[in-house]
């Protein structure tokens, strides 16, 4: 039978039921979000490697490798080992789908999944889970946290997890569980209203960010100081919107009872490829996937903060899914210089549709991101280049710019 999306946890949890259920007598961090979500794993992440324990971590999508998305203590798990674990799965699948006691094989993304919880079971004392989409009927959700946390919520995904935020914000509050504490970051209200209800109603305790103001904030091009509750902390993550999330997994990182000095250290050693990543200098190349409206306004702030003194050439690429134009209206009119392509892959939007939703005066277009970095060289040396849009194209782009073989 063919493999394919389908959201809901019964395949999951039957197939994790063949493997003899890894997912349990595990410590979980589970992380859901529309923005932030990944950053602010990373970050606790780190922390729990601080305080000496033995951590996993569970992303999506991944930017070049697809053992990116498997991390232990830090590193991604070697292509033996995801080819083990793989291995694993697909053969307990297949036992299964043989035995009619699974509807369809599991999708690629259930697979992983399924994949992470094994060797998390194996190596790790605790891990940090990122969910994929959405949150209630997500292939991660079948895991029983100790503790719960909601990044900002905004519009992505809306043929999926509804086109109001309260219906996007009633998916997220889907990974809340009876009585595990919740670390919410700062919401709109229409999104806070509804996972507030949801929390009342299981008994979740709820830590709001937004109780917890960040003072005497110092921010450059390269990240940010802060104090927060008497306590000094440098974010290495550029952006002042990760600052939220610092704080989302500074509190997140209390509540599991790690203590000060040992959060300060963890979060400065955070690294996040492909967020307002600099990857090359003269002109600075540097990595954004900014692929919603959120992360959009995000990016723009950062250029108008940091980067208006300088021309600022901009390399765009995006899915056909996504909200292109809205997107382009907050990008666009930054750049002196757009350069409209497309990421090697089947979603992808031809450069000229980019084209066709914005009147820039300096546009031009590359057919391949290749091609497109290849234009970016021409750049003047006190440039600032972002390639951003799609992590397909950012993933694409830092695998050429490292040398790398995608």
């Amino acid at each position: 039978m063919k493999a394919g999306a389908k959201l809901g946890l019964e395949r999951m949890r039957d197939l994790l039921a063949g493997l003899g259920q890894p997912e349990r007598h595990q410590r979980f961090v589970h992380v859901a979000g529309t923005n932030g979500k990944g950053s602010t794993s990373a970050m606790i992440a780190a922390v729990l490697r601080h305080a000496n324990l033995r951590t996993g971590l569970y992303t999506s999508p991944h930017l070049i490798q697809p053992t990116e998305r498997i991390k232990i203590n830090g590193a991604p798990v070697t292509e033996h080992e995801f080819a083990a674990a793989f291995t694993t799965v697909h053969n307990v699948a297949e036992q299964m789908l043989l035995a009619c006691k699974l509807d369809a094989h599991p999708s690629y993304f259930e697979t992983v999944t399924a994949m992470a919880l094994l060797l998390f079971k194996k190596h790790c004392d605790i891990s940090v889970i990122e969910v994929g989409l959405g949150g209630r009927l997500d292939a991660t959700n079948v895991i029983d946290p100790e503790l719960c946390v909601i990044t900002p919520v905004s519009f992505d995904h809306e043929a999926y997890l509804g086109n109001t935020l309260p219906l996007i914000a009633g998916e997220k509050a889907g990974i809340l569980k009876p009585g595990v504490p919740a670390v919410i970051a700062c919401q709109e209200p229409a999104a806070f209203t509804i996972i507030e209800s949801r929390a009342r109603d299981l008994g979740c305790p709820l830590i709001r960010t937004e109780d917890h103001i960040a003072k005497n904030i110092k921010a450059d091009a390269h990240g940010s100081r802060f104090e927060l509750q008497g306590e000094a902390y440098m974010c290495p993550l550029a952006g002042r919107h990760q600052i939220e999330n610092a704080k989302a997994a500074i509190l997140a990182c209390r509540a599991l009872g790690v203590a000060p000095q040992v959060i300060r250290a963890g979060l400065e050693s955070v690294q996040w490829p492909g967020r307002l990543e600099l990857i090359s200098r003269h002109p600075d190349f540097i990595l954004d996937g900014a692929h919603n409206p959120a992360g959009a306004a995000a990016l723009a702030a950062y250029i108008c903060e940091f980067h208006a003194h300088r021309p600022v050439w901009m390399v765009y690429g995006a899915m056909r899914d996504k909200a292109v134009e809205e997107v382009a209206e907050q990008l666009f009119p930054l750049a002196v210089k757009l350069i409209a392509t497309a990421p090697n892959f089947p979603r992808a939007l031809r450069p000229q549709a980019i084209l066709e939703l914005s009147a820039h005066r300096e546009a031009t277009t590359a057919e391949t991101v290749a091609a497109a970095i290849e234009l970016a060289r021409h750049a003047p040396a006190e440039a600032a280049v972002f390639f951003t849009g799609s992590l397909f194209l950012v993933g694409e782009a830092r695998a050429l710019l490292s040398g790398t073989v995608s």
